[in-house]
């Protein structure tokens, strides 16, 4: 059975008042979600400047997953598409030990809606988003709780490096987004699941999809 079975419509959220920004854009076949990590590594000029400006403003990029198109090397005046829904990278470490190719460790800040994409100079695409909040935190649900130890073990295995310490094993948000990152499912269900605005929805989904293939034990 497909994870994608799993679905239902997301449970309606309060409407909360819209924050916008603008950022520059970062076409990834990978998946950013808010506390994870990514390591990149940059060489086509656009995002070497991109980079630039962003560490020198302190500011973050975003990451989204692309929808049809390459990463890099494509024709600027045909780039990426992409999903609408991203995650906002903020640099955490930088490096450049070869001429060219800039190394960053980025990780995960809040949500975002693109609004309008628009193309600029150099083939950089840039947007006007709309920043999403995250719902309150909430305990993970005894329906659930077995996907806790999983985490856990998942956790110890990969290292804080990979998954960063604070570890908020009581936040359902915090432990849907650490299970999905690591999930070995293809992008576009990691993709539906960061969409998703509930976290017990997402856990509900997560349990249902790993609970028949003997992730849990007996």
């Amino acid at each position: 059975m497909s994870l994608f079975s799993f679905f239902k419509p997301d449970r309606p959220q309060p409407p909360a008042p819209p924050q916008e920004m603008e950022i520059p854009l970062f076409p990834l076949k990978s998946v950013l979600f808010p506390g994870g990590v990514l390591a990149l590594k940059v060489f086509e000029q656009r995002y070497l400047d991109m980079s630039a400006a962003c560490l020198k403003d302190d500011r973050p990029f975003g990451i989204c997953l692309i929808l049809q198109g390459e990463e890099v090397g494509a024709n600027a005046s045909e780039p990426a598409s992409t999903h609408t829904i991203g995650t906002l990278a903020h640099v955490t470490q930088w490096d450049m030990e070869q001429l060219g190719i800039l190394q960053l460790a980025v990780r995960g800040g809040r949500r975002f809606r693109i609004l309008e994409c628009h193309t600029g100079a150099g083939g950089l695409q840039c947007a006007r988003v709309q920043l999403l909040d995250e719902p309150a935190k909430t305990a993970v649900p005894e329906a659930q709780a077995a996907l806790l130890p999983l985490l856990r073990k998942v956790a110890a295995d990969i290292g804080p490096e990979k998954m960063p310490e604070p570890h908020d094993w009581d936040d359902a948000c915090w432990v849907g987004y650490r299970l999905t990152e690591v999930m070995p499912v293809q992008l576009l269900a990691k993709q539906k699941l960061l969409e998703l605005d509930d976290p017990v929805s997402r856990l509900e989904i997560l349990y249902r999809y790993l609970e028949p293939r003997g992730f849990f034990g007996n």
